[in-house]
Parts: structure tokens; sequence; C-alpha cells
């Protein structure tokens, strides 16, 4: 993920966040299922997808944290 993002992301509030987090959720779930039937053509894009649900879930963490 670029920076640039990362610093929308942490403009974002805490609901935003979760309707992300959820969707990164299921983009995960649709890809790991594709991906055990036939194999993706960037299996990377797992990788950055988790890297993607942990970001997002520390920014809910530091935000709930901060209020």
């Amino acid at each position: 993920m670029k920076t640039k993002e990362k610093e929308n992301l942490k403009k974002k509030g805490a609901a935003e966040l979760k309707d992300l987090l959820v969707k990164a959720q299921e983009k995960k779930f649709d890809l790991l299922f594709k991906h055990s039937t036939t194999p993706l053509s960037n299996p990377q894009e797992i990788k950055f997808i988790r890297k993607e649900i942990a970001l997002l879930k520390t920014l809910i963490a530091q935000k709930e944290e901060a209020k």
C-alpha cells in the first residue's frame, strides 16, 4: 500500500474503516476460494490484502483507543 493511501486511511473515521475492513475480508475470502480451485495469476495479491486488513485493524484500534 502506498504512503498516500495510508495517510488517506488515517484521516477516515472508525465507521468508514470498519466498512473497508469488511470489504477487505470479503475480498480475501474470495481470493482464497479462487486460489484453492485454480491458481491465481498474481498470488501475491493475497499477501497484500492480508497486510491491508492488518493495517485497517490497527487503525481502528488506535481510533477507538483515542476516544
